[in-house]
């Protein structure tokens, strides 16, 4: 007879994913069925976007960016002065391109957010207004589900929707989830272990479950979601904090430039070429507007490339601390193996026969609801056809169950004493009965380990003492790929570390087989945090995946702590950000899109720095060449008048931020490399580009306007 929670794995087993498509990060992908929609301009979606650029125009709004603010006022400034005379075309000019100017920023800014808004409508159908079955005592009540406070009982049967996030305490279910993580197969939850949390808005497929609310309504997984892909929730990172201060601080550098010119123009006799208009539509060219325009949107897409791939991040300091991570900790099961580690065979020590380590080993088992004890439980009666037990059947046995802690399970009954488990822990329970161990126990664990298997110690007390009766060899196999990942880690300067609850033999066979830098064995949750702490203390930044209760503590002190969606509600609160597909792997995806955020930021703060030097050096001196002949050998690119110098500049400086516009949504192409090399490659690419991008559109856009009459 099998179990009803064995009979949901194996229905679950069969589903099948398909391919992920290709993505700039190299290992990125979009859960399928997933809630993406549009390219980077999608007509629909730029429409929508443009109401909120021209309400974004609001002063208490512009005030949070410096740079664009100073264009704001540049903006007010010239159409006063171009409304005084409104036969002025170059006023106009300027005043029509400066408001352009404002507007491209705040477009950019409303694209990044509707990606976002676009996926909170979807989230927002999920919402329904349930009436959820309250249990009073022995009884039942009908009740809104707003009206659910934390600690209420509910009882949810198929065809529900679950009326609240919360934890089951009773029975097994399978529950579509797919409008929180857009996979259509179901997922199993259950009381106990670390697949009991619920969301609010899933719907119950099967069978019946009882549900311990844990948030107040309002509150919700769903209701944070949609507050934080929205960006309603988005606070600046102090990265953006300290670029927002450098980039005042170069405002000013450039105001006090400007400013000078006009006494300077006034001695100098060049009055005419330095009014009012003229030196606001410099200053408007010579500050950094690239990177301030498209600040705001770099950060709001980093976050919104994390949705796209299922992984909701609480805040943007949480995105940027992906990208500065130092050290990985990545759980040996599910994430460098396959994670479906199954019994393989029962080995006896001498004088005891394999039947007899199986019955042991099965029995013990019944109180582990971990996989490995299942495969346990299913393998003893498959290959040695001892009928399938239940805890039930021994209402009088005294059951120990399998924790994270003990790292033990087993069974007190009939006199008898069966233990199962870890093999120091079930070494340090047969000496603390007063029995031994024998010699050839060892030698059966450390030949299964140094095979890459996990053993397992079985372990007995009865009328002849306490005795280990064999080992359990269980099997695990490597993931495809896993070297290849972590050598590209290595080479962007990621140290990995494997944790396992495996021996120390295993987890070195198993830890150069994958590739990993380092292993910790025999690992508990107090070793995690230890370990955790200590590449803290030594200045670094470390990145983990948990998902039961007893990964809380650990998910909470590390910079970047990635609960799993199948996990407990305590580790969903403990992380800074949950993984809806549940896949420990994604932790490698997430760094490289931190990284990928930051290199973004740095590189278009690089192109727009070097774009204000060279606008410096290519419209000053056309400016001047009239009143100082001599300064023309300076204007190398030969531009037709002042006039169009500055006008050029502001059209090039507006236009530059729409074409960048792409790449501050989709990212800079990032390949694992070393932070050296890289930085050599961005200086390069996007210091040279952005030296020499405004010469040659500045000159371009000159020609053009060198073809209308009167200004050429």
């Amino acid at each position: 007879m099998t179990t009803d929670v064995e009979k949901y794995e194996d229905a679950m087993s069969t589903t099948t994913t398909s391919p992920a498509p290709h993505s700039d990060v190299p290992t990125g992908r979009k859960p399928e069925g997933g809630r993406v929609g549009g390219g980077l301009f999608d007509p629909k979606q730029l429409l929508k976007s443009c109401p909120d650029a021209l309400r974004k125009l609001d002063p208490r709004v512009m005030v949070k960016s410096p740079v664009m603010f100073v264009v704001l006022i540049g903006s007010v400034v010239t159409t006063v002065l171009a409304i005084k005379d409104p036969g002025d075309w170059f006023g106009w000019a300027i005043t029509v391109w400066l408001w352009l100017t404002t507007i491209f920023a705040n477009l950019a800014e409303a694209v990044a957010e509707g990606r976002g808004k676009a996926q909170a409508d979807t989230l927002r159908k999920a919402k329904t207004d349930t009436v959820a079955r309250r249990i009073i005592g022995k009884n039942e009540e009908r009740v809104p589900g707003a009206e659910l406070r934390i600690g209420d009982l509910v009882v949810c049967e198929a065809g529900d929707i679950i009326p609240g996030d919360g934890d089951v305490v009773e029975g097994v279910a399978s529950v579509d989830e797919s409008a929180i993580t857009g996979e259509s197969a179901p997922v199993i939850r259950e009381s106990g272990g670390d697949r009991s949390a619920v969301t609010g808005g899933t719907k119950v497929l099967s069978d019946r479950i009882v549900i311990k609310i844990t948030t107040k309504p309002g509150e919700t997984f769903i209701d944070r979601m949609i507050s934080l892909v929205e960006g309603a929730a988005r606070q600046k990172t102090p990265n953006e904090v300290a670029l927002n201060i450098l980039l005042a601080s170069l405002t000013i550098v450039f105001l006090l430039a400007v400013v000078t010119l006009k006494p300077f123009a006034i001695y100098a006799g060049a009055d005419e070429q330095t009014s009012m208009i003229v030196l606001t539509a410099l200053l408007v060219c010579l500050i950094p507007t690239t990177i301030g325009a498209l600040l705001s949107a770099i950060g709001i897409a980093g976050m919104d490339r994390l949705v796209q791939r299922n992984v909701l991040a609480m805040s943007g300091r949480a995105v940027e601390a992906a990208g500065d991570v130092s050290t990985l900790l990545l759980d040996k099961t599910g994430t460098i193996t396959l994670g479906n580690r199954q019994a393989a065979g029962f080995v006896p020590v001498r004088g005891t026969t394999d039947a007899e380590v199986a019955d042991a080993a099965q029995l013990s088992s019944l109180a582990d609801e971990t996989p490995e004890g299942r495969s346990i439980v299913v393998l003893a009666k498959e290959k040695y056809g001892l009928r399938e037990r239940h805890q039930g059947e021994l209402a009088h046995a005294e059951w120990i169950a399998f924790t994270a802690q003990t790292r033990m399970s087993g069974v007190d009954v009939d006199g008898r004493q069966v233990r199962k488990g870890a093999t120091g822990s079930v070494v340090a329970w047969v000496e603390e009965q007063g029995g031994t161990v024998a010699s050839d126990a060892r030698e059966l664990t450390d030949r299964i380990a140094q095979a890459g298997g996990t053993p397992l110690l079985v372990a007995a007390k009865d009328d002849r003492g306490a005795r280990v009766l064999g080992v359990i060899h269980l099997k695990d196999v490597v993931k495809d790929g896993m070297r290849e990942r972590f050598d590209e880690l290595r080479r962007m300067g990621i140290k990995t570390i494997m944790i396992t609850g495996d021996n120390p033999l295993t987890a070195k066979a198993i830890a150069e087989e994958a590739g990993v830098d380092d292993f910790l064995a025999e690992a508990t949750p107090e070793d995690k945090m230890a370990l955790i702490k200590r590449e803290q203390a030594g200045g670094k930044l470390v990145a983990m995946t948990g998902d039961g209760t007893n990964d809380a503590p650990a998910l909470a002190q590390a910079d970047v702590g990635v609960a799993m969606n199948t996990g407990t509600s305590a580790a969903k609160e403990a992380g800074n950000m949950v993984d809806l597909d549940s896949d420990p792997t994604k932790l490698i995806e997430i760094v490289e899109i931190g990284k990928q955020l930051l290199i973004t930021r740095g590189a278009l703060t690089t192109f727009s720095i070097a774009n204000d030097v060279a606008k410096y050096f290519a419209i000053i001196p056309a400016m001047f060449a009239v009143a100082h002949p001599s300064l023309d050998k300076l204007n190398i690119m030969g531009l037709a008048s002042p006039e169009s110098a500055i006008l050029s500049a502001v059209v090039f400086n507006a236009l530059i931020i729409v074409a960048l516009v792409p790449l501050a949504l989709k990212g800079v192409r990032y390949r694992p490399t070393s932070a050296d090399r890289m930085l050599r490659r961005n200086l390069g690419l996007y210091g040279l580009g952005g030296l020499i991008a405004p010469f040659v559109g500045i000159k371009i856009i000159d020609l053009l306007l060198s073809l209308i009459p009167g200004i050429g």
